[in-house]
């Protein structure tokens, strides 16, 4: 129960590590905001979550900074603070390289990349006007550092992301605020199981993860509870990539038939 009474906002936790990132910061004691653009499924979330009075649903589009900002006043109107901001909120289209579009790079950039920076700016405001310090975690990619040509919008947004962390790290230090990221490798998500490993091939993927598996969606959410606790109080202006080895390796292994 490292979060008990802290209030923390999940964005894109309707499904995904988002839901798994707020599930295990209530189980750390935290309360949680949970928004995505799905109102629906954010809903059925919610219930299936429990944690009655813990908390509190507002839909919000990342790309539109007015939700951003009602987003960040409806967690402190609600529960009186904010202490922890997960910037989880993003899409992956799989898409040839020639083949991207002004509208779907625009749009891609607007919820990743301008997403994140709205969400780190609001709630790194907030904390300063609490006065009692804070934590705000990005939900990067190793793709922001490996070049996949069939995710380019996603790959460029997570890029840019990792500079949001970093800038806000060292802008927020003197309010005693850590921005910290978090790079996934290949999460068997909703978003990652379809589109995305059909692209790129099971077989390929697990070639180059020395772990030989797929991540869990809980197995970020328990890095994501670590960077928002005490236990991670002298990080900051990192992003730490949990994707079974893949990063480091720089040649193909065995895969089990």
């Amino acid at each position: 129960m490292r979060l008990t009474d802290k209030v923390a906002i999940v964005t894109g936790a309707a499904r995904g590590i988002g839901r798994a990132s707020a599930e295990r910061l209530l189980a750390e004691g935290a309360k949680v905001v949970i928004s995505d653009i799905d109102e629906e499924q954010l809903n059925r979330t919610a219930v299936e979550l429990g944690a009655a009075g813990r908390v509190l649903v507002q839909r919000a589009d990342v790309a539109i900074k007015s939700d951003v900002l009602q987003l960040i006043e409806a967690a402190v109107r609600h529960f009186g603070r904010l202490d922890i901001m997960v910037n989880n909120a993003g899409i992956a289209p799989v898409v040839d390289f020639l083949d991207v579009t002004e509208e779907l790079l625009g749009r891609v950039l607007d919820v990743n990349l301008k997403g994140a920076f709205y969400g780190t700016q609001a709630a790194g405001r907030q904390m300063i006007s609490q006065g009692q310090g804070g934590v705000i975690i990005n939900m990067s990619s190793i793709n922001s550092g490996l070049a996949n040509p069939n995710v380019a919008p996603y790959a460029i947004s997570k890029g840019g992301m990792n500079q949001v962390t970093s800038t806000a790290a060292v802008a927020f230090a003197p309010h005693g605020i850590r921005v910290v990221g978090v790079g996934p490798g290949t999460i068997m998500t909703d978003m990652v199981a379809g589109a995305f490993v059909n692209s790129a091939g099971n077989h390929a993927i697990l070639s180059r993860t020395p772990l030989g598996r797929y991540g869990q969606a809980s197995e970020i959410a328990a890095v994501v509870a670590f960077l928002a606790s005490d236990d991670a109080s002298y990080m900051t202006g990192e992003t730490v990539y949990v994707d079974g080895g893949r990063r480091v390796l720089n040649y193909v292994v065995p895969v089990k038939e």
